[in-house]
């Protein structure tokens, strides 16, 4: 692993242990989030494919019964039945947040509180099958939209746990390992210049202590032939 180009300092060394220790901590942090968004979504998908099932059996039904309508009344008279409808719906998106993921919620509001407006037409002339698929298709339309919330749901938290896998991945393969390699390139410097000053320093108390024998041993000769030459 490449270290960062850096001027081998202890400043420079502290910032970066302060930088490992965050880089660390948030380290561990994102891995417990990927764990729990993992969780949550897997818990979704299994929601989500029960509801898909539960919807797709409903609007099986409904196809049915418009297939059966449509061939015991002619298409003039279908058509004609279903082109002004009587009820309308407004939907509402909301929002709440799921481990800092803002996901839809949606709701909906029917324009009218009669059940019988989701009947655009009259009984004279329609068939039952018909009136079938037009209250099963009024009683499936909250499962729908139960169904669109947690199908973004999955796919806004999908994009979530790629994006915190990656920055795991970051952290754990690219800039922990640099940190720690330039931590340990420095510490070597560090003690590397240490060591070359204790052995100057060794040597200048070599140099200043035999100087030092040697002024004695002059003085003591000075001293001597002094006393000698009285």
């Amino acid at each position: 692993m490449a270290r960062l180009n850096v001027n081998p300092t202890r400043m420079v060394l502290t910032s970066l242990k302060n930088r490992l220790r965050v880089a660390v901590k948030g380290h561990k942090m994102l891995k417990d989030k990927r764990d729990e968004l993992m969780k949550q979504f897997l818990e979704l998908a299994r929601e989500n494919k029960a509801l898909r099932e539960q919807v797709e059996a409903l609007i099986g039904d409904v196809y049915s019964n418009f297939v059966i309508a449509s061939a015991v009344m002619s298409s003039e008279v279908l058509e004609e039945a279903l082109m002004y409808p009587k009820q309308g719906v407004t939907i509402e998106v909301g929002r709440k947040n799921v481990m800092s993921v803002d996901v839809p919620v949606f709701d909906f509001k029917t324009t009218t509180d009669d059940t019988a407006n989701i009947y655009p037409y009259g009984f004279a002339n329609t068939s039952a099958e018909l009136d079938n698929a037009i209250e099963n298709l009024s009683n499936i339309f909250p499962e729908l939209l139960k169904l669109a919330a947690v199908e973004k749901e999955v796919q806004l938290l999908a994009a979530e746990i790629e994006k915190t896998r990656r920055r795991v991945n970051a952290l754990e393969y690219v800039m922990i390992p640099q940190l720690e390699e330039t931590i340990k390139y420095i510490q070597m410097k560090l003690d590397e210049n240490e060591r070359g000053n204790q052995t100057r320093l060794m040597k200048v108390k070599d140099m200043m202590v035999k100087e030092a024998i040697e002024e004695k041993q002059q003085f003591t000769k000075d001293a001597f032939d002094y006393y000698v030459n009285k």
